[in-house]
C-alpha cells in the first residue's frame, strides 16, 4: 500500500534539510498542464515549476528525447564533447542571432550560469583597466534584483533576507536604482559590468523602465564595461520572445552575455551563458571555469528538444495571445489592483485592507485547495508562470475561480 500524502510529508520532514520550508504537496504525476498530488488529486498549474516546464509536464517529443538519450549516453565529463552539446549550442546561437564569434557555456542552472557571468565580469575587469590603470572591480546589480543563492549570484542579489544570514559576500557588488538617472550616476570607468534582469520575476514582474536597457547599452560601451543580461526566468519564450531584451534593444544591438536557465531544459536541470561576439568569448580561458555535469548529453538532448517543441508549436505566439487574454480577465476583477503581464510571466497585485496584510500568501493557500497552483511574490502580490502551452480555456477556469478563491483567503485570515 502507497504511504498518504501526509506520511509522505512527514518523511520529508524527518529526512531533508528544510531549506525551502515545509512542502506544500507530495507531487507524483502531471500531464499538460496539469499535475496530480500523492492523494491522487489534480492541480492545474499557473506556475509551471517557477518558469520551468515550459512545454509542460511529460510532452511525448521531449520523453522520446530524453528516453532515447539515457540509452545511449547521459554524462561523458568535460574532458569530451558531445553531437548533442555542439548542436545545443548552435540552437542557442541561431534563435538569439547572436553575431559572429559568439559562443555557449553550460552550467546546471541560473545561479551557475550567472556564476560564470560574475567570473566573465572579473576577467573583463582585470583585462580592460579603469582610468587610473589599476583593474576595474566594481559590478553594478538593480535593486529588486534577483540572481541566485550561490555565493557570488548572491552578491549581485539585492535582497537582503537572502543575503544577510551569509555576508561578507563577495565585495565590489553596488545595487542601484533601476532608473536612468541611477545608471547614469554610477556607471563610470571604474565599473567592470553591468547585470540587469529585463524582467524582475521574483520581485513581482516588474520590467525595466522604458529605455533602460537602450542607455544602459549606451553607457556600458561609451566606459568600456560589460552589458550583462540575466534571462534565466524572462528567456526561452516566456514574454512571447526567444528572449525578453529583444523588445528593449534597439535592432542590431546585443548584450554581452546573456544568462538563460528554467525553461530551456522543459524540466531537465540546465543552465547557459551566452557571450556575444569573439572579445567577450576570450575572456575565459583553458582552466579558469569548469562544472562536471554542465552540457552533458542527457541534458542538452532535453534542451534541443524543448526549443523544437516551442518553434514547432509556435508556443512563443500563444505566450503573446494566452497572456494578454489572461491578463485582460484579470483586469476586470475589482479584487484585483494592478497585473504586470509579459507573455506567460504575469504578476498580480491584490486590494489589499493594508500593505502588510498577508493576502497573496493567504490566495495560494486556498488556491491549492480548489485545484490551481501559483506564487507569492510579495504580501499583495501573486505570480503566474505557466507552461507555454496552456489555453484561453484553462486560464478562464482560473480567472471565473480567482474572486472566491480570494474571498476564502480573506475568510481564513480573519479567523486566524
Amino acid at each position: 500500500m502507497s504511504e498518504s500524502q501526509n506520511e509522505l510529508l512527514q518523511d520529508y520532514k524527518d529526512n531533508l534539510l528544510g531549506v525551502f520550508g515545509d512542502p506544500a504537496l507530495v507531487l507524483t504525476e502531471g500531464q499538460g498542464v496539469y499535475v496530480t498530488d500523492a492523494n491522487g488529486k489534480k492541480y492545474l498549474d499557473l506556475l509551471g515549476g517557477i518558469a520551468v516546464n515550459s512545454i509542460g509536464y511529460a510532452h511525448p517529443d521531449w520523453v522520446a528525447a530524453v528516453s532515447e538519450q539515457a540509452g545511449k549516453l547521459a554524462h561523458i565529463s568535460n574532458l569530451f564533447t558531445s553531437p548533442q552539446g555542439i548542436s545545443l549550442a548552435h540552437q542557442l546561437l541561431e534563435l538569439t542571432d547572436a553575431p559572429e564569434g559568439s559562443h555557449v557555456f553550460f552550467a546546471n542552472s541560473g545561479s551557475e550560469a550567472n556564476e560564470a557571468a560574475f567570473k566573465l565580469a572579473r576577467r573583463h575587469g582585470a583585462a580592460h583597466p579603469g582610468p587610473d590603470g589599476a583593474p576595474r572591480t566594481r559590478v553594478l546589480a538593480l535593486e529588486n534584483a534577483f540572481h541566485g543563492r550561490t555565493m557570488g549570484s548572491l552578491a549581485l542579489t539585492a535582497k537582503d533576507a537572502y543575503r544577510a544570514p551569509f555576508e561578507p559576500l563577495p565585495g565590489g557588488v553596488t545595487h542601484i536604482p533601476a532608473t536612468i538617472e541611477a545608471l547614469e550616476k554610477e556607471l563610470d570607468g571604474t565599473v567592470s559590468a553591468l547585470i540587469v534582469e529585463p524582467v524582475q520575476g521574483e520581485s513581482g514582474v516588474h520590467a525595466l523602465p522604458e529605455g533602460f536597457l537602450a542607455r544602459a547599452r549606451e553607457l556600458t560601451r561609451e566606459h568600456g564595461a560589460l552589458l550583462i543580461v540575466d534571462e534565466v526566468q524572462s528567456g526561452i519564450g516566456r514574454t512571447g520572445q526567444w528572449l525578453a531584451t529583444t523588445a528593449q534593444l534597439p535592432e542590431g544591438e546585443f548584450p554581452d552575455a546573456i544568462t538563460l536557465a528554467k525553461g530551456l531544459g522543459g524540466g531537465f536541470p540546465i543552465g547557459a551563458m551566452i557571450t556575444v561576439g569573439s572579445d567577450v568569448s576570450s575572456l575565459l580561458t583553458a582552466g579558469q571555469h569548469g562544472t562536471t555535469f554542465g552540457g552533458n548529453p542527457l541534458a542538452t538532448a532535453a534542451a534541443s528538444a524543448t526549443l523544437d517543441v516551442i518553434k514547432n508549436e509556435g508556443l512563443l505566439g500563444n505566450a503573446d495571445v494566452v497572456g494578454a487574454h489572461l491578463a485582460a480577465a484579470l483586469k476586470d476583477l475589482t479584487e484585483v489592483r494592478e497585473v504586470r503581464q509579459h507573455g506567460l510571466l504575469i504578476g498580480i497585485d491584490l486590494v489589499q485592507d493594508s500593505p502588510e496584510q498577508a493576502l497573496a500568501p493567504a490566495v495560494v493557500t486556498a488556491a491549492r485547495e480548489v485545484g490551481f497552483i501559483i506564487n507569492a511574490t510579495g504580501p499583495g502580490t501573486v505570480r503566474l508562470a505557466p507552461p507555454l502551452i496552456i489555453t484561453a480555456q484553462e486560464t478562464d477556469s482560473f480567472v471565473a475561480a480567482l474572486p472566491g478563491i480570494i474571498s476564502d483567503a480573506r475568510t481564513a485570515l480573519a479567523g486566524s
